[in-house]
């Protein structure tokens, strides 16, 4: 089960990219992982840097996937943040945590994706 969620979140940080590229980011790097954790998707948006979280889901059957998003994981994204702005040495610019569900459909090859902007403040 754990491989099949992997492979999920994987095609959905995929397809999460190319709508992200057709919503004007610019990606800048994809799972950047370190010990403290993983980012899925760093970009430029309007030249504010952007965390994206993504959550891949076939249904709200559980909840709506950005509930994923616990207090636990906000706290982690943010230290992970800095640690990626002062390695990367992007201390000059605006930073903005979006979240990006993806809903996959079962029926036919169609998803849709709700992009949240904002969802922490730094």
């Amino acid at each position: 089960m754990k491989n099949l969620n992997k492979s999920i979140g994987s095609y959905g940080e995929d397809i999460a990219c190319d709508f992200l590229i057709k919503e004007g980011y610019k990606i800048l790097q994809r799972n950047f992982y370190c010990t403290i954790g993983e980012i899925d998707i760093i970009a430029f948006h309007n030249n504010i840097l952007c965390f994206i979280e993504v959550k891949t889901r076939f249904s709200t059957k559980y909840g709506y996937p950005v509930e994923a998003i616990t207090k636990y994981k906000s706290l982690k994204l943010k230290k992970l943040a800095e640690f990626y702005i002062i390695k990367k040495g992007l201390t000059k610019h605006f930073v903005r945590f979006d979240a990006l569900e993806v809903f996959l459909n079962t029926n036919d090859d169609r998803c849709r994706f709700n992009l949240i902007k904002n969802i922490l403040t730094f």
